[in-house]
């Protein structure tokens, strides 16, 4: 839900908007929010509290044009399915895309940086259903919200009932009846509930809980490419689905020919005969137009597509694509000189692994190892790697090492024990220091760490450290600890 961040006020600011006779506030900058200014207030009471309230005209038009702007950017920019929730959010289907941001938790602060570009705040709340992260989003309290699949109801119990999204006619019943938080619907049976707040607020409660499906209706903007097919009789085999993505993918590809493009993101869209719309993503790591490579990436996830009572209409579009001109004959032939293309092969390995399991390393701006290291994309060519030679392998924590026998200050150790077992080292070399990151935590300020990198009996190598110089003591209590293996 973006909002304006403080610095753009100097004074109290309100939105108005005229409802019947009377002028309701619509929005209140966070110095009126202080100053008790809250949205549904009338505008004259409004005024008549706060004396240098400056008062403006609201534009719900021009917010909705703002958010599927911002949606269309979302579609192009961070998932294939995104569209405008209500007049202040967006919803944003983040199934199998969050690992090309290095995470949910990234993904989001990559979000707000964003928002808070453009000058505004938000909360952004990630659940496994839609009627959940509206919730949180609105109603949690925090900047981020990850609430992991399945625990909806313990989380919702405590959210105030108006989180479910009901209608005002639903809320003043809820509150004559003293239902104030949503954990006091759960116990009721559904007939007496139903009469007391509504169908509506049933569907709504289900929706949250994930007991019924609650579609999300992408945009899409005018220009993707969009190819569709309507069944004659409804269809629920493999064979018969698979059948007819296999000609969407042709009439796609005839439609990207003649418009110079390729894919980078793909979805399938199956109509349901109960009216419950399936979905079907498929993302490549390069521009692609080859249609036997779509057919094959489509395939890999076929199961995933329910067709219930049946799927009686299936659409394929391309919500982000890229220029893909033609290539040339002598491009086709066998070069020894030109490496092989391995972006269909990621493509395959990612979609019969998972999104996450394919993956190169890259470097992280900082000195400390365990921090240096980041998850890129599988083509992106990693930059910047330290002249300073770093183990095959190096561990998530460095580990303790007991019975360490060593002469102070710059020698490695002779002797150590790892995981119970004693090793004698036969050849060391080192120490390099590395000093922690100050800005971090007042720990690091002084923290040493003295690297080696040693040969056991046996021809093991191990990259150990020293915590502190072995003179002054703050900056280390001199233990040692294993972090990584050569090769």
């Amino acid at each position: 839900m973006p909002r304006p961040t403080l610095e753009l006020w100097e004074r109290p600011t309100v939105l108005i908007e005229r409802v019947g006779q009377r002028e309701v506030v619509t929005a209140a900058c966070p110095i009126a929010l202080a100053r008790d200014l809250a949205p549904g207030m009338a505008a004259a009471h409004a005024r008549a509290l706060v004396a240098d309230l400056d008062v403006r005209e609201a534009d719900p038009e021009g917010d909705q044009v703002w958010l599927e702007r911002l949606a269309l950017h979302a579609v192009g920019r961070w998932t294939p399915i995104a569209s405008p929730s209500g007049p202040d959010g967006i919803w944003l289907d983040l199934t199998g895309a969050t690992h090309l941001f290095g995470g949910e938790a990234r993904f989001c602060r990559r979000v707000l940086r964003f928002l808070a570009r453009l000058g505004f705040t938000a909360r952004i709340a990630i659940a496994g259903t839609a009627g959940a992260a509206h919730a949180f989003a609105r109603f949690g309290g925090e900047p981020v919200t990850i609430l992991p699949s399945g625990q909806e109801v313990s989380a919702l119990a405590h959210l105030p009932v108006a989180a479910l999204r009901l209608e005002g006619e639903a809320l003043a019943s809820a509150a004559r009846f003293g239902l104030e938080r949503i954990q006091d619907l759960l116990p009721m049976p559904r007939g007496p509930l139903a009469r007391r707040l509504g169908l509506a607020a049933l569907a709504r409660l289900d929706q949250a809980l994930g007991r019924a499906a609650e579609p999300i209706v992408p945009v899409i903007a005018f220009e993707a490419p969009e190819v569709s097919r309507r069944l004659l009789e409804p269809i629920g085999t493999p064979e018969a689905i698979a059948q007819v993505i296999a000609d969407l993918v042709g009439d796609l590809v005839l439609v990207l020919e003649r418009r110079g493009l390729g894919v980078r993101t793909a979805m399938i869209t199956a109509e349901r005969v109960d009216g419950a719309d399936q979905h079907l993503s498929i993302g490549a790591a390069r521009a692609t137009r080859d249609g036997r490579h779509l057919k094959r990436m489509f395939g890999l996830r076929i199961d995933r597509l329910e067709p219930g009572l049946g799927i009686e209409a299936m659409r394929l579009t391309v919500p982000h694509s890229e220029p893909l001109g033609a290539r040339s004959g002598a491009a086709l032939l066998a070069d020894e000189n030109v490496p092989a293309d391995l972006a269909p092969a990621v493509d395959q390995l990612t979609g019969r692994a998972g999104e996450g399991a394919v993956f190169r390393l890259g470097l992280e701006q900082s000195d400390v190892p365990e921090r240096a290291v980041r998850r890129l994309a599988p083509l992106v060519d990693p930059e910047g790697w330290p002249v300073w030679k770093r183990p095959v392998r190096i561990l998530r924590q460095p580990e303790l090492l007991t019975h360490v026998v060593a002469l102070l200050p710059d020698h490695p150790p002779r002797r150590f024990t790892w995981r119970g077992k004693a090793y004698r080292v036969m050849a060391g070399d080192g120490p390099e220091r590395i000093h922690g990151e100050w800005w971090r935590t007042d720990r690091e300020l002084w923290a040493i760490r003295d690297y080696f990198r040693v040969e056991v009996e046996g021809g093991q190598r191990f990259w150990l450290f020293r915590r502190g110089d072995g003179v002054e003591a703050e900056t280390g209590d001199l233990s040692w600890h294993l972090h990584g293996f050569f090769g």
